[in-house]
């Protein structure tokens, strides 16, 4: 989990708009599946690329999911049609997504998205009604049992916010 937020301190010291989505952001809600990566939806901009190269050019990003890994290196043409980036670094895993399923684009996102205390800083978290409704929409079995855990999570905070 150390090595986890490690990235999500890179992301955040490295000046890269994004928000944190899917499994970590699933444990800042207190959901108990392990996550072994970092998922975050950026704005997909040659300048956030650009950022998000440098922030992790020191740990040999490698695209994982090209069959001979090739190096995270990009050229102008690249910045302009990457729509997800899928990156395997010496601190572990981390996947950048334009868009997320069930809620939309950067946009989207960053308006369903709250702005989170860290002990590195301030970064954004998917909201956990938006959480929920992503994780639905992808439906995979890990993703519905963080949807059931998460929908109690919120279900005990609204009732405790009643009482206040």
């Amino acid at each position: 989990m150390e090595s986890l937020t490690e990235i999500l301190k890179r992301l955040h010291d490295g000046k890269i708009e994004f928000s944190l989505i899917g499994g970590f952001a699933s444990r800042h809600y207190g959901v108990t599946l392990v996550t072994e990566d970092v998922d975050v939806c950026a704005r997909f901009t040659p300048e956030n690329l650009r950022r998000l190269e440098s922030a992790f050019k020191d740990l040999h990003p490698r695209h994982r999911l090209t069959a001979n890994k090739l190096p995270f290196e990009l050229t102008d043409e690249l910045c302009q049609l990457l729509k997800n980036v899928y990156l395997k670094t010496d601190l572990g895993v981390l996947d950048c997504l334009s868009q997320v399923a069930g809620i939309g684009d950067f946009e989207a996102v960053l308006q369903n998205s709250e702005l989170t205390e860290f002990p590195f800083g301030h970064c954004y978290v998917l909201k956990i009604e938006a959480l929920i409704k992503a994780k639905q929409a992808v439906g995979r079995p890990h993703d519905l049992e963080a949807v059931r855990q998460l929908q109690v999570i919120k279900e005990k905070n609204e009732q405790q916010n009643k009482l206040i």
